[in-house]
């Protein structure tokens, strides 16, 4: 697992140098602004992974309370005194740095889910159990939806995910997949912005701000099979907007291709496969459940970025995992896969 996040981690720094070339060198003047704030912050990442992994996932799990109640504060400080960027209040500012205490939310999310769920003492199925675990995360899927819809849906996706391994009767999800999506339905409804996202996401080239889903289509259609070569493409050079972050994967179709972006897809699948290894073989049910949680946090994202990119389904500003800029997305990524070491090191086999 260590050499496939390497792997991940590299291809990542390479793939964000060449599409934040341009954008560095306009902005900042400095063509590797982007990258060494990134380096940095994946140096770091990689410190703080390793410092988790040689720590028992049972004595940070008894922490898990009190690391969510961290986790609401941060976010509802973030409606107050956040940082405002790009017309979205995500971030939070010490000093000359910042970061998302929505990132953080996520592991704190897994890690007290995992926790308070492996701890039940009664039956983990039924209505009853699910609406505790409900209305456990829906105070921080609140606080985060404010600002941040697409990561208050990985969230509350992560919950789901999580009670679902924990729960043998799979036919009641039907009925509360539906619930979620009236749910939704009403909270799309609530703002004009967001209903004016499926509008575009129907017809983006009706809109103005449809311009950056065309555009990255574009990247994507002109890459064909191997690409037009790492460093080459044309519609970073500000066609499409803020390539460096949630639609990278368009300018990683343009560059190296379908193939290419074919392989980066089977490091990512390869990455979770080897983190379901690690679930199946936990030494018990927190374990497990820690490393599901990764999972599907790391497996929604995944998914919601490509297929936004796409257009599958409307933009959410959701970055690709170790791939996208992202300082605070980086080192909460590989404190998650320092989770999974930990567990792992229960089983001294599947540690690598």
């Amino acid at each position: 697992m260590l050499i496939i996040v390497s792997l991940l981690l590299t291809l990542g720094l390479v793939i964000l140098y060449s599409t934040s070339i341009y954008n560095g060198r306009v902005r900042f003047g400095d063509p590797a602004y982007y990258f060494k704030k990134q380096l940095f912050a994946s140096i770091l990442g990689i410190g703080c992974m390793l410092i988790v992994s040689r720590l028992d996932y049972h004595r940070i799990s008894d922490f898990a309370t009190w690391l969510y109640l961290i986790s609401l504060g941060l976010s509802l400080a973030v409606l107050f005194v956040g940082k405002e960027y790009n017309g979205s209040k995500r971030w939070l500012a010490l000093g000359p740095l910042s970061f998302q205490p929505a990132e953080f939310a996520k592991i704190a999310v897994i890690l007290l889910l995992a926790s308070q769920i492996s701890r039940s003492k009664s039956k983990k199925k039924g209505l009853r159990f699910i609406l505790w675990v409900v209305l456990l995360v829906l105070p921080i899927v609140g606080l985060v939806g404010t600002n941040n819809l697409s990561t208050a849906i990985i969230i509350l996706g992560i919950a789901v995910m999580l009670v679902f391994m924990a729960n043998s009767n799979y036919l009641q999800f039907v009925g509360i997949g539906a619930c979620g999506m009236a749910f939704m339905g009403v909270f799309l409804a609530m703002e004009s912005y967001r209903l004016e996202r499926l509008k575009i996401w129907q017809n983006p080239e009706l809109y103005e701000k449809g311009f950056q889903t065309i555009q990255g289509l574009y990247a994507i259609g002109s890459g064909g099979l191997f690409g037009i070569g790492l460093g080459k493409s044309l519609q970073k050079l500000g066609f499409v907007p803020e390539a460096q972050n949630d639609m990278i994967f368009s300018i990683i179709c343009e560059e190296l291709g379908f193939v290419g972006a074919s392989a980066v897809i089977l490091v990512f699948g390869i990455l979770l496969w080897r983190i379901l290894i690690v679930a199946l073989h936990a030494q018990d049910l927190l374990g497990m459940l820690i490393c599901a949680g990764v999972f599907g946090h790391l497996s929604l994202q995944i998914i919601l970025n490509l297929a936004v990119v796409t257009n599958s389904i409307p933009n959410t500003g959701i970055t690709l995992p170790f791939i996208s800029y992202g300082g605070t997305s980086i080192l909460f990524l590989m404190m998650e896969i320092g989770l999974v070491l930990s567990v792992s090191a229960k089983e001294k086999r599947y540690l690598m």
